[in-house]
């Protein structure tokens, strides 16, 4: 039987920041909604964020060094970069560009991630394979490219986005593939957080329910199908980003230390009926 991976703690690395109580996270998915909510959250002079987004047109960009720009006026220490997930190599590359600005990296937040609505019977194998190299298979690859310094960090957090579309099941509201990909990117933080405990690193996951888009985005869903769905959820509204923000930053504190391995769903009450 092969050995089983050892995650005991390192020897801590070099610090390059002057504050001992800066913290240096990675976001994924930045750009817009909950992962540009978290960054503006997190900035202050004592954080140092590296910002990663898809940027896939001149718009994403923008929206990125907007976000990149809040936070600057925040006081916090800013790095952004963008590329596609899904393709081998780019998370690995986001992980290094943190580690070299910065010295050192202390928490994860993998937010990255899209909506597919097809159904079942339309989906094909490079349907579902693009779903999960965005989602569970990118993630891993930062992972790994991380935990070295995040679980040498006194400070170490991995925090993933899920989705309640892996947890409810209704007609109207089907996402298999995204669904799939979400419950396996789960299935992987929790066999995480297990192997990084000894280290006091905690792995963690949010699952938001149907949560309000940036202005003038409407997502994978018609404004019709919103407004239903808002009325639908037992507090009769949609979350909102920095509400999910709030939460991951929770999991992100010092006072979450002994919180690992959970799954939290954000969604006023949405998946439980």
């Amino acid at each position: 039987m092969a050995a089983r991976a050892s995650f005991e703690r390192p020897a801590p690395i070099d610090e390059r920041m002057s504050d001992a109580t800066t913290r240096v996270v990675l976001i994924t998915g930045a750009g817009s909604g909950i992962g540009a909510a978290l960054a503006r959250r997190l900035a202050s002079p004592n954080a140092a964020l590296l910002l990663h987004s898809r940027g896939k047109d001149e718009a994403g960009r923008a929206r990125l060094d907007s976000v990149a720009e809040a936070c600057r006026e925040k006081g916090a220490r800013l790095e952004t970069a963008m590329g596609d997930l899904s393709e081998p190599g780019v998370g690995a590359a986001a992980v290094e560009k943190a580690r070299t600005t910065f010295g050192r990296l202390d928490q994860l937040v993998h937010n990255a991630g899209f909506a597919d609505r097809r159904g079942f019977r339309g989906l094909t194998r490079s349907d579902l394979s693009a779903s999960f190299d965005a989602m569970p298979i990118a993630f891993l690859e930062i992972a790994n490219a991380a935990l070295s310094s995040i679980c040498a960090s006194s400070h170490g957090r991995v925090v993933v986005v899920s989705s309640f579309v892996a947890h409810r099941f209704r007609q109207g509201e089907l996402f298999p593939a995204s669904a799939a990909a979400k419950a396996a990117l789960e299935a992987l933080a929790k066999s995480l957080a297990v192997e990084v405990a000894p280290t006091a690193t905690t792995v963690n996951i949010v699952v938001p329910g149907f949560t309000r888009k940036d202005e003038g985005k409407l997502g994978a869903l018609s404004r019709k199908v919103w407004d239903e769905v808002a009325r639908r959820n037992p507090q009769g509204r949609l979350a909102l980003p920095d509400e999910i923000a709030a939460t991951i930053a929770f999991l992100l504190s010092d006072e979450a230390a002994h919180i690992t391995g959970a799954t939290i769903p954000v969604d006023g009450g949405l998946t439980l009926g």
